[in-house]
C-alpha cells in the first residue's frame, strides 16, 4: 500500500490532498504522503466534500455511507475512513 493508505481492522484509512474547483474530478497521483484528488466541485457548502465521497465510493464500489471524513472537513488535507473496502482498494484508487 502507499503511504497514504492503511488497513485497520476492516477499515481502510486514506489520507487525501484535494484541489477543489478543478476542471475535472479525478485522482491524479500522490502528493507527498497523500493521494491527490482534483474535484470539479467548489469548496462551498460542503460540495467538494460530497464530490470526494462520491468519487471514493464509486472507485471502490462501496455505498456512500461507507465513506466518512474523519478529519479535515474544512481543509485540503483530509483523512477518510472506508468500511468494507475491497482488497484491491489501493489499485482501484490509483486507477490501475
Amino acid at each position: 500500500m502507499g503511504q497514504w493508505a492503511r488497513q485497520l481492522a476492516g477499515t481502510l484509512s486514506i489520507t487525501v490532498h484535494v484541489q477543489p474547483g478543478a476542471k475535472h474530478t479525478e485522482v491524479v497521483g500522490e502528493h507527498a504522503d497523500a493521494l491527490k484528488v482534483r474535484l470539479a466541485a467548489a469548496a462551498v457548502d460542503g460540495r467538494a466534500n460530497a464530490a470526494l465521497i462520491d468519487l471514493i465510493a464509486q472507485r471502490l464500489d462501496v455505498p456512500r455511507s461507507a465513506v466518512t471524513i474523519r478529519s479535515g472537513e474544512k481543509s485540503r488535507r483530509k483523512l477518510l475512513l472506508v468500511n468494507g473496502a475491497p482488497a484491491d482498494a489501493v489499485l482501484r484508487l490509483r486507477g490501475e
